[in-house]
């Protein structure tokens, strides 16, 4: 059932445009989500229909909690494949803890296959990490931030660990400011780790270097790439709503009739509203299949990167028909439409990106790259 109802979502949506202008955290949306359960455990199917519509009424939003919901997800996922290890990540979410991703690195292509941050082991089972994650969302609030990096202390080769750092941990600050074009509200600032340690009972995993067929890996894409392809679909179910209100309200000097009765604007929102009606049971049916324990094999990261590069593709192309129907007022920087646009320019960079993304699909059908 859903935690989102018509009187919270008019609020969130009534305080995204102040949000955007001040650079400001969504700390009321933030409040008021926490207070209607948003934030506990429920299944991906559940999640990402709320996170469209969430992102519908504000993107940043929803994007900022993205990162929170990906962190439960993984231990959802853990818990309905008979691996416990992580239920304390459930509970902890159900108590009001936030947790953010403290993942992406400056220059590493390699994503979640190797990091650039330093995991030193310690004599008690303990890691020190050190390192610089960029793009930390919910840096202002959160309270749990999850981490990984790789430890090269071992003979029989490098490998990466994943573990959860508490707010109160010392060795971790947030530097320079956050002034980005699109989805400012999340303030996702850059977050430096100075020996931050965690604890051994918060090491979540341990991995080898390079891709690997493990459940966690598997949990953290499944959920991150659909969540995220549904808050770009939403971004698009905004925009198309707009733009059916605006050629309703905008009337042709030259015929005197509303310019939604013009053929070649009908021919625009037609064509955007198609590739919209895509999204929806792409993303559906992953998110269902990763609830029910389908099997895609080898084929799932492909189906994965595929829905949330096609989704960001076609939030991007949705807001431009948008803006070119809405006629030149749609222009000026303090438009919904406007703000729409910056915002779905950030899906740009978020991983995997289309060149990732390509080479995934072309490994599953083509077989390795030989070089």
């Amino acid at each position: 059932m859903t935690a989102l109802n018509d009187d919270l979502l008019a609020r969130i949506r009534s305080r995204a445009a102040g949000y955007d202008r001040d650079n400001a955290f969504f700390t009321e949306d933030l409040d008021d989500l926490r207070a209607a359960g948003y934030l506990e455990s429920r299944p991906l199917l559940e999640v990402a229909r709320d996170q469209r519509l969430l992102a519908a009424h504000a993107p940043a939003t929803a994007l900022g909690i993205n990162m929170h919901l990906v962190v439960v997800g993984i231990a959802r996922v853990l818990h309905e494949r008979g691996d416990t290890s992580l239920d304390w990540i459930l509970a902890e979410a159900a108590a009001g803890e936030l947790f953010a991703f403290g993942n992406s690195e400056a220059g590493n292509d390699q994503v979640m296959f190797d990091s650039r941050t330093r995991a030193e082991p310690q004599p008690d089972g303990s890691y020190l990490f050190t390192g610089t994650k960029i793009f930390t969302s919910l840096s202002p609030a959160w309270t749990r931030l999850a981490v990984f990096g790789r430890d090269d202390s071992d003979d029989a080769g490098p490998r990466l660990v994943h573990g959860v750092l508490t707010r109160e941990t010392p060795g971790h600050h947030s530097v320079g400011e956050w002034n980005p074009l699109g989805m400012r509200a999340t303030q996702s600032f850059t977050t430096v780790l100075d020996g931050a340690r965690v604890a051994p009972e918060r090491i979540t995993r341990i991995l080898p270097v390079g891709p690997v067929a493990d459940p966690y890996i598997f949990g953290l894409f499944a959920h991150f790439l659909l969540l995220i392809s549904s808050v770009y679909a939403g971004l698009a179910d905004r925009a198309l709503e707009l733009a059916v209100e605006n050629v309703a309200a905008r009337r042709s000097m030259k015929t005197g009739l509303a310019y939604a009765h013009d053929p070649d604007v009908r021919w625009q929102l037609a064509d955007a509203a198609i590739a919209l009606d895509s999204l929806g049971p792409q993303i559906e049916g992953l998110a269902r299949d990763v609830d029910e324990l389908a099997d895609h094999g080898a084929a799932w990261f492909r189906l994965l990167v595929g829905t949330k590069t096609r989704s960001v593709d076609v939030a991007r192309s949705v807001v431009e028909t948008a803006i070119r129907v809405s006629g030149g007022s749609s222009y000026a920087a303090d438009t919904e439409l406007s703000r729409l646009y910056r915002d779905a320019l950030a899906g740009l960079f978020h991983p995997s990106d289309p060149e990732s993304a390509h080479a995934t699909v072309a490994t599953n059908l083509l077989g390795a790259l030989e070089l």
